[in-house]
């Protein structure tokens, strides 16, 4: 018996960055746009305005200007409302806890790798100094979220 080919995804979800260093988000968006698929890319540069755009309040408040994410890149060291704060919030809400959250940070400091997880983050990544490695690790997230596994957009796309 052989096993059916595994397909790409037609259209890539939404890859929402949180993210407020311009050089890193820079390096990752010179990275992704390497990569054969086109994932649409939205940033946010802190806390807040990442929790409008996922509540869809204030400049969000009409759903087309805020698609739901079908991933979360997040930055944990952000002003104002900090990443593990937006992370607690997604992850005890009901309509936002089933997208899945990757953590990608300088911090590689136990306590908050630990209580990341505990909150239901679903990755940790410690961003690398060494662009070879940061190189690495950004073509690794990508083909392991958007070529192998499978994502629950449907059930998000619905509300």
């Amino acid at each position: 018996m052989s096993e059916a080919p595994v397909t790409s995804i037609e259209k890539p979800p939404l890859l929402l960055v949180i993210e407020d260093s311009n050089e890193d988000f820079e390096a990752f968006q010179r990275y992704v746009r390497r990569s054969p698929l086109t994932i649409p890319i939205y940033r946010c540069v802190n806390g807040d305005d990442a929790l409008a755009f996922l509540y869809r309040t204030d400049r969000y408040a009409d759903p087309q200007s805020a698609p739901r994410p079908g991933l979360i890149l997040l930055d944990l060291n952000l002003p104002g409302t900090d990443g593990r704060e937006v992370l607690r919030k997604i992850k005890q809400d009901d309509t936002l806890k089933l997208v899945p959250v990757v953590i990608f940070t300088t911090s590689n400091n136990p306590k908050d790798i630990e209580a990341c997880y505990r909150q239901g983050v679903n990755s940790y990544i410690v961003k690398p100094m060494n662009f070879a490695r940061l190189k690495h690790s950004i073509e690794s997230l990508i083909d392991y979220w958007f070529n192998t596994t499978v994502l629950p957009i449907d059930a998000m796309e619905q509300r």
